[in-house]
């Protein structure tokens, strides 16, 4: 059973600001609510306040342009980006991964920013993001500071936000424009399933990143790798950041196997020129 809560839902960032300075420690941003909700009626979390951010009209919008890249606000539902077109010609490997989160009717309300701030180890867009080398933008009354995706999280659950903070956007650096790519995905089972691993890698003329979830407290990635690293030099930077665990779901020893296996398989295929696009 829910717990009275209040109702907020300011129209504008200022009032967002002064709302969250107010109760700070004490909200909880509501954005599509695929995650809060639930987490609300198992008891997990337990909000004075929930914070509706879907009014504001900031917060809305995807926004490219070849010398800023790529911008997503924090209210944009996954199948928004999932079906851009700029998203799609310019990042299609983003445009995979958010196609991958849940089923189709979760991907019609829950956002990406929102996919971001729960800081899962295994979240699909984490992954893809962190391999174009995505950035986040957190916004308050102190002001707006951008935070590197691969420094974003903290731990299971746990990212940079302060009490007062509110992601306001994410953004996809012009640099990695139409850059090679390829994603895999373990299941449990066929159909929208939380990954047991996953590994994504993006590659331009320049650098090469390889990016891992299910495999360390938070989603991980390698450090930028030159565009024709071997794939020696790949598995052994992958093997640096990716630390997987013995759970209920997977071993250790089935992890590591399944990240090598995707890794090379991908790593093939980018520079066999086969079944990854550009």
């Amino acid at each position: 059973m829910l717990q009275d809560f209040g109702y907020l839902a300011p129209k504008s960032l200022a009032e967002l600001y002064a709302v969250l300075k107010k109760n700070s420690g004490k909200a909880i941003i509501l954005a599509g609510g695929t995650d809060v909700i639930v987490n609300m009626h198992n008891g997990c979390v337990a909000p004075a306040t929930l914070v509706d951010i879907k009014k504001i009209a900031e917060l809305g919008g995807i926004k490219y342009n070849s010398k800023n890249g790529l911008s997503i606000g924090a209210t944009v539902t996954c199948v928004e980006v999932a079906e851009n077109k700029d998203v799609i010609k310019h990042y299609p490997l983003l445009a995979k991964a958010v196609g991958e989160i849940g089923s189709p009717q979760l991907r019609n309300r829950a956002t990406v920013a929102g996919n971001i701030c729960t800081a899962s180890p295994c979240a699909d867009s984490s992954c893809a993001l962190m391999a174009l080398g995505a950035s986040v933008e957190l916004s308050s009354a102190d002001g707006v500071r951008a935070v590197a995706l691969k420094d974003f999280f903290l731990g299971p659950k746990k990212t940079q936000i302060k009490p007062h903070e509110v992601l306001t956007r994410i953004t996809v650096p012009a640099d990695m424009t139409g850059a090679a790519y390829g994603m895999n995905k373990l299941k449990r089972i066929k159909g929208h399933d939380i990954a047991l691993v996953s590994v994504a890698i993006a590659k331009t003329d320049k650098i090469m990143r390889v990016a891992i979830g299910s495999a360390a407290p938070t989603p991980v990635v390698t450090k930028d790798l030159a565009a024709n690293a071997t794939l020696k030099e790949t598995l052994s930077a992958v093997s640096a950041v990716a630390k997987p665990i013995d759970d209920v779901r997977a071993s250790k020893d089935y992890r590591e196997f399944m990240i090598s296996n995707y890794v090379e398989q991908i790593y093939t295929e980018l520079f066999n020129g086969k079944g990854c696009k550009k």
